[in-house]
């Protein structure tokens, strides 16, 4: 099993590190795109992607009621620049997660109804965003960069304002049947991490942002029917880009 290291997965990993199931699973961590590429493989059994891979990845399932969405403001995933919206002419798209990016550009198309030019981020790109030449930044590096820059666009706050549903940003993917059981348990596990957000914050210090307030508003880790909707919604548009 594989999951991503970033702080939004924290209270996911958390009931699973914590509980039996530990026992029955070996548990990686990678980058999404190397996950998704070894459930192809099949040299895993079950990885927490990113949901714009689903589509390449044969016969894949989500297999767990929980992963990673919002239904407003995510505070990790935005668009970051120094000049307004308006005067953005380069966005650069982080490296890390291709649903981020196709976000972005689904809603630079169909909410904000701008023409930009896509720049392929080098690893020290934030350096770079100046002038008219933004850049979309994920996970963790997006918390710190709150205040940092003079404007940032959430992407997950814009995906509501334009559908007016939920953005999931991330869920637990198989390509192949699992035992029952052990899903049933995998589940109560997960559920379980997400019952103890205290010891989860205690354990994973991080001055830049209230953890807080981003396990319990801003990420929403149960998946309802208007998140499956949004999904469902997603991946129709990001199909047609």
């Amino acid at each position: 099993m594989a999951p991503v290291s970033y702080l939004n997965t924290k209270p996911l990993l958390w009931g699973i590190e914590h509980s039996t199931i530990s026992d029955d699973i070996e548990m990686l961590v990678d980058f999404p795109a190397n996950l998704a590429k070894s459930l192809s493989q099949g040299t895993i059994d079950m990885a927490l992607l990113p949901v714009a891979v689903l589509p390449s990845i044969p016969n894949a399932r989500i297999v767990s009621d929980f992963g990673i969405a919002a239904d407003g403001d995510v505070a990790s995933v935005a668009i970051f620049s120094e000049v307004p919206l308006e005067q953005i002419e380069r966005v650069y798209l982080d490296y890390q997660s291709r649903t981020s990016v196709r976000l972005a550009q689904i809603l630079l198309r169909h909410f904000w109804k701008k023409d930009v030019v896509f720049l392929d981020a080098p690893t020290d790109y934030i350096d770079h965003i100046e002038g008219g030449t933004a850049g979309v930044i994920i996970g963790d590096r997006a918390l710190m960069a709150l205040g940092q820059f003079a404007y940032h666009y959430d992407l997950a706050a814009a995906w509501k304002a334009l559908t007016g549903l939920p953005f999931v940003f991330a869920a637990w993917v198989a390509n192949k049947d699992l035992p029952t059981d052990f899903l049933q348990r995998f589940n109560e596990a997960t559920k379980q991490g997400l019952e103890e957000i205290d010891a989860v914050v205690a354990a994973n210090p991080f001055p830049a942002y209230d953890l807080q307030t981003y396990y319990r508003k801003n990420i929403q880790y149960a998946f309802n029917k208007s998140m499956k909707e949004g999904l469902s919604l997603f991946l129709k548009m990001n199909a047609e880009l």
